[in-house]
């Protein structure tokens, strides 16, 4: 009897194993697996500490930026370890699509590539191919951080976890939006909405604006991928996931107001995005 139950819980553990999937660390894969909405804020300063206390504030990812920003790909590697095991999952919206910015990256420890002005369906494909190992990409396995940061089993798993997002910021990227969607490793099309207007001539709420934000949500939609864009459509523009949220400039403004009894005078609540590029303006 003794045996027999010895076997049927060796089986029971092996079956376990077999129908186990990889383990996932990436919380924002998580969530939007779950049908959640994510949002994450933005990170423009080289300071471990003002790093961390984004990261542990609430906010589901951080959206590093080395695309408009002097930080130096040390400066994120220090900032990231600091805040090893901080709520916010590390994402890192590189300068351009190419080998050495995604490798370097990932290399860091990021759990999410953000590519901008896709304008060519080809470009995120090489995002994801230096993103991920082989047999789906082609990542070498060099030095780096990553397995302090997630784990000695990063390299059966690191394909699961990290996340591709693909911007929109151009008309030329409205149109091939379902296209880059459909790109396996893909899993997030963002909206731009500063750049969509710059590239376009055209304001948010103008009709031809609204019908190429529409176009891309319901491509993107169709082929199943997560949408994305500025935070202040979250709750006033449906089928979006994934957010953008303020820098830490904005972030400190907002608090002290907020502290000091003025309130926060958000554009956000309106639902139209702020300019990028205009937080630290004087108003």
């Amino acid at each position: 009897m003794k045996i027999q139950l010895l076997m049927m819980i060796l089986a029971s553990t092996l079956l376990c194993g077999q129908t186990q999937g990889p383990r996932i660390f990436n919380t924002v894969k998580q969530k939007l697996a779950e049908g959640k909405q994510v949002v994450g804020g933005t990170i423009l300063t080289a300071d471990p500490d003002i790093y961390c206390a984004v990261a542990n504030s609430g906010f589901d990812f951080t959206w590093i930026e080395m695309q408009h920003s002097p930080m130096s790909y040390q400066d994120v590697a220090h900032m990231i370890m600091a805040c090893k095991g901080a709520q916010a999952m590390p994402f890192i919206r590189v300068p351009d699509a190419t080998e050495g910015d995604i490798q370097k990256a990932v290399d860091m420890g990021a759990a999410g590539i953000i590519v901008p002005m896709v304008d060519d369906v080809q470009k995120i494909r090489n995002a994801v191919k230096f993103a991920k190992y082989p047999p789906m990409g082609k990542r070498s396995q060099g030095n780096g951080q990553y397995g302090a940061m997630w784990g000695p089993d990063y390299r059966q798993i690191a394909n699961d976890n990290i996340m591709v997002v693909a911007m929109v910021e151009s008309p030329l990227g409205v149109e091939i939006a379902e296209e880059m969607a459909r790109v396996p490793g893909v899993d997030v099309v963002f909206v731009a909405s500063t750049d969509l207007s710059s590239f376009s001539g055209l304001q948010q709420g103008d009709p031809k604006y609204e019908a190429m934000v529409t176009k891309v949500l319901e491509s993107v939609t169709r082929a199943g991928k997560k949408v994305a864009g500025p935070l202040a459509w979250k709750g006033n523009r449906k089928g979006y996931s994934f957010f953008q949220g303020p820098s830490e400039a904005v972030l400190i403004r907002t608090g002290a107001k907020v502290e000091l009894g003025m309130g926060a005078g958000s554009e956000a609540k309106k639902g139209v995005a702020p300019t990028e590029g205009m937080e630290n303006i004087k108003h």
